[in-house]
């Protein structure tokens, strides 16, 4: 294949995460967000080694397979991947790019391993607990929207009133703080020229008690969209609810954005006050963000109404989850990839090492069946998290410690009879894992949110001295092209 040219196909298949695999005449072309069995066109935009890359065109003709999309947005908005397949379908098309993967890394594994299949979630639709807005326009110079990023665009936002991965109460929400904005006039943030107050809506609701968190992300700049005022970005991140520092978040604050977030404050709770939402509202937040990054993040916070968290239940045990706490995003199907793991850990032994441990969800439901646990985690704020859930939850034999598991294990003395990996999606940081292969304990389960990196890693613990007994994948982001994966390694018997 050329660059620059346009060609069409038949997608073969979709390998992780979602690249498909087309195929035109006698060569294949690695063409994105296309669905097995769909006849495409693509343009050529990349070719390296004999491996060519398309962009896609049009779709030609649908997959045999599909089904259509519940969802008005779909195609358009970059959120989901296979909403017009069956679920089953869905869930057919994960398990093998997860067994495929697996395979490759494991070809040279002596030892004979079992592939348990896929665990879908109990809740294919309206399941996640907690999603991320963004604030812009979807041509531009156009009408302000709010909600999910185009396909394929970091600029161009779509309003997804109908999005079916969300609940009701989101999608009021989502409405309410649209039109509220709309009619005050309110600039939203340019990525580029760095200049307007709104940047993103984040909202969280637990799905077993109902509770709902709503934080709006601005600059510290004029809502009308005149320019920075001259402050140089705090480099602290400072919580106007919890330390009571006023003083700057005042300094920061005009009566024009003070006004607007009161009326912002009132637009959400007059649905509560009507019905309108199943949920409870327990906290309304306004953050500050000046920095240059398209991140979620604060510079300065304060508490508009109630509080700046919300309690979620898993298995038996509360857990308090802050605006930035990491928590899985699909409570439903976190149970599912929870009680998962905990059947693989089996009998834990003494002291347990559950590294890169988030709110410490894992560690608790361990602690029942070891003396010690101790989870390492680099985001302090889910350190105090975990330790006041395991306070919460009578939990006395978890400790929870702040830091990067690279530098920690150098500092730990008491060590593991067993380990439990759960990393962020890069998988473990590669000075890492001879450190955690040195312990030499007898089983490890390693919990993965990306199997291209547990594949990759599966490697380096194969090399030294382990394999791969069972694994399993779960599907905790149904539509996306996400997965959960979890292994069970053990130590070779000869080594």
């Amino acid at each position: 294949m050329k660059k620059g040219q346009v060609y069409t196909g038949i997608v073969e298949r979709v390998d992780f995460p979602n690249k498909g695999i087309v195929r035109a005449g006698e060569e294949t072309c690695i063409v994105k967000n296309s669905l097995p069995g769909q006849k495409v066109s693509f343009f050529v935009n990349k070719v390296k080694h004999g491996k060519a890359e398309a962009r896609l065109l049009e779709v030609l003709e649908t997959s045999p397979l599909e089904v259509g999309a519940p969802c008005s947005h779909f195609g358009v908005c970059g959120g989901c991947t296979y909403l017009s397949l069956p679920y089953e379908e869905q869930l057919a098309v994960k398990e093998r790019q997860v067994k495929t993967l697996l395979e490759q890394a494991l070809k040279g594994q002596q030892e004979t391993w079992q592939w348990e299949g896929i665990k879908g979630s109990p809740q294919p639709y309206e399941y996640r607990n907690k999603m991320e807005f963004s604030f812009g326009d979807e041509i531009k110079d156009g009408p302000l929207s709010l909600g999910m990023h185009k396909r394929g665009s970091m600029y161009d936002v779509v309003h997804v009133k109908d999005c079916r991965i969300v609940d009701e109460d989101y999608r009021r929400i989502l409405a309410a703080v649209l039109v509220y904005f709309q009619e005050k006039s309110t600039s939203f943030h340019h990525k580029m020229r760095h200049e307007g107050f709104l940047r993103h809506l984040l909202v969280r609701k637990a799905a077993r008690t109902g509770e709902i968190l709503v934080a709006l992300v601005t600059s510290s700049q004029t809502p009308a969209g005149g320019t920075a005022r001259g402050m140089e970005p705090p480099q602290e991140q400072k919580s106007m609810g919890k330390d009571g520092n006023l003083e700057t978040y005042e300094n920061l604050v005009t009566d024009e954005i003070r006004e607007l977030m009161d009326g912002f404050r009132m637009c959400l709770l007059k649905l509560q006050q009507r019905g309108e939402l199943q949920g409870t509202l327990t906290g309304i937040l306004h953050i500050i963000n000046d920095s240059l990054a398209d991140v979620v993040q604060s510079d300065y916070t304060e508490i508009l109404y109630g509080r700046d968290y919300i309690y979620e239940e898993l298995l038996g045990l509360r857990f308090k989850i802050s605006t930035f706490s990491f928590f899985q995003t699909n409570s439903y199907s976190a149970e599912v990839l929870y009680e998962t793991a905990r059947e693989y850990v089996g009998e834990t032994g003494r002291v347990v090492y559950d590294l890169y441990s988030g709110t410490g969800t894992i560690a608790q439901l361990m602690a029942s069946a070891a003396e010690h646990v101790i989870g390492v985690e680099i985001v302090e704020e889910a350190v105090e998290a975990a330790r006041e859930n395991a306070a919460l939850n009578g939990l006395r034999n978890c400790e929870f410690i702040a830091g990067d598991v690279l530098k920690v294990l150098d500092e730990l003395t008491e060590k593991p009879d067993m380990i439990i990996l759960d990393p962020p999606r890069d998988g473990v940081h590669p000075k890492a894992l001879p450190k955690i292969i040195g312990y030499g304990v007898e089983r490890i389960v390693y919990i993965s949110c990306k199997p291209t990196s547990l594949a990759r890693d599966l490697e380096a613990f194969l090399t030294g001295g382990y394999h791969v007994e069972r694994a399993v994948a779960v599907d905790q982001f149904p539509w996306t092209a996400n997965c959960e994966t979890i292994c069970l390694l053990n130590r070779s018997d000869n080594l």
